[in-house]
């Protein structure tokens, strides 16, 4: 029994953020119906000739400058033999040498510590169409083909084989999509096949210099099932080299209802595809101008937000966290802060907010913040409402159920419903003088010295005043009142 170290690799395929597919006029929407988003380009027929989106070349290059890459300034394309029924030509147009970026990198955090991991390359090319297996009323397995996805364009990143574990694997991912979607050069939805990724996987015992043999598992489109399929991977191997066995270099398949990998072929090498240029894409060379252009549109960058904030807000590194992890959540509390009176004061509250009561309201609607029906500026209102001592943080909450039922103004519903916090001095010392007299058990308590026994009478007097004292103002009153 050997201790073993587990190297792992990644061949990430992101869906262009573009209108039309990478070669033809056609939509990339997804859910269309099958085979709708098709012309002669895409389904291959004889005599189409290829036209490149422009759209998706500035996409694949504003990620390589993200990502610290060499931007290779000559566009060439070439033909990858690939006999399989959902690519019609039996070839995918893809770049070989050179990609249009390369040696990138990105950063990831492990318990505290940044690790860098290497980028091989970024390049562009078409995707295949995509088979529906059914089984038909005689039990006979049948394959059906939808050719909408084919020739939509795809970025595809390739990491140097430098990670160690499927939590590494999975951190890898969600900055780099975190990154991407940043961007907006892909929107990375695993669920609807704009993110998939090929994981490479080897093992050797500790120590040893030379790499194991490298196990392709293909096409998974789920963190759970990264993470799942090393995992499985790691201790297959493990096995097979324990019992005097050898591993093969082969391409496997992740079951994910039965969680295990299966053989699907030896892996192709180079020679196997046959790479040859694409003659009907004309090489061009990109200008200095055109690169630079596209850099200084790159916007701010999770992890440079992320300090910002912190920084300029005063927010807590959790809170940071959770508002860049995601761009229209780190847009919308920017947009409500602004919209604020006193921004010192609000931005710690309106993270507060965001990430508790609208976020736990967005998930049960199974909606993303930018469908959210309470708007950025009228959560900015609520907030200086309680910040301005005109609602309590309990009237709040009901004002805000209202406000996410119906898309209303926070400040209309006060003036409507008379929720106006109780602040007048007088009020409140009526109200702590007959809860301390209907309240003769907690008084005793607090007097014996179980200053927790207030809570029993505050919690009367906010009763009494259906929530609309100020909560501050009855503790000072009351607690003088108590000592008296």
């Amino acid at each position: 029994m050997f201790e073993y170290e587990t190297t792992i690799g990644l061949e990430v395929h992101m869906q262009i953020n573009t209108k039309s597919k990478i070669f033809c006029d056609c939509s990339t929407q997804f859910g269309s119906e099958p085979n709708s988003n098709t012309c002669v380009i895409c389904t291959s027929q004889p005599g189409a000739i290829p036209i490149l989106n422009k759209k998706a070349v500035e996409a694949v290059i504003k990620t390589g400058l993200a990502l610290g890459f060499t931007i290779n300034k000559r566009c060439a394309f070439a033909r990858k033999q690939y006999f399989y029924p959902d690519v019609p030509k039996n070839y995918q147009i893809t770049q070989f040498e050179p990609s249009l970026c390369s040696k990138g990198k990105l950063s990831i955090m492990i318990d505290g510590k940044e690790k860098i991991v290497n980028i091989t390359r970024i390049h562009l090319e078409e995707d295949a169409g995509k088979l529906v297996h059914e089984i038909g009323s005689r039990k006979l397995d049948y394959s059906l083909l939808d050719l909408n996805r084919a020739g939509v364009g795809l970025m595809e990143l390739v990491t140097e084989p430098e990670l160690s574990s499927p939590r590494e694997a999975l951190e890898f991912l969600n900055e780099l999509k975190n990154i991407v979607e940043y961007l907006g050069t892909s929107e990375c939805s695993m669920e609807e096949g704009k993110m998939r990724c090929d994981v490479n996987v080897s093992i050797r015992p500790a120590g040893q210099e030379k790499l194991g043999t490298r196990v392709e598992i293909k096409n998974m489109n789920s963190m759970s099932g990264v993470r799942d399929a090393i995992s499985y991977e790691v201790e297959r191997q493990k096995e097979v080299l324990d019992s005097g066995g050898k591993l093969i270099q082969e391409t496997r398949l992740w079951e994910a209802e039965e969680k295990i990998t299966k053989s699907m072929r030896s892996k192709e090498g180079v020679l196997d595809y046959r790479y040859f240029p694409e003659p009907d894409l004309v090489p061009f060379d990109l200008s200095d101008s055109f690169v630079e252009n596209l850099r200084k549109q790159l916007t701010e960058l999770p992890r440079a937000k992320k300090t910002r904030f912190i920084k300029d807000y005063g927010l807590s590194e959790y809170d940071a966290d959770y508002l860049t992890s995601v761009r229209m959540t780190a847009d919308y509390y920017e947009d409500a802060l602004n919209a604020s009176k006193d921004k010192n004061l609000a931005g710690k509250l309106l993270a507060n907010w965001i990430s508790t009561e609208l976020s736990a309201k967005l998930h049960a609607s199974k909606i993303c913040i930018a469908e959210s029906p309470v708007s950025s500026k009228n959560l900015s209102k609520l907030v200086s409402l309680i910040l301005d001592g005109t609602i309590s943080g309990k009237i709040a909450k009901t004002i805000f159920e209202e406000m996410y039922e119906k898309s209303t103004d926070p400040e209309i519903i006060v003036k409507e419903k008379g929720l106006t916090q109780i602040s007048g001095e007088l009020a409140i010392i009526k109200m702590c003088e007959e809860a301390i007299i209907e309240s003769p058990k907690a008084v005793a308590e607090f007097k014996a010295g179980k200053e927790r026994a207030v809570g029993a009478i505050v919690g009367l007097i906010m009763k009494k005043s259906k929530g609309q004292a100020n909560p501050q103002l009855v503790n000072k009153i009351l607690l003088e009142k108590l000592k008296i």
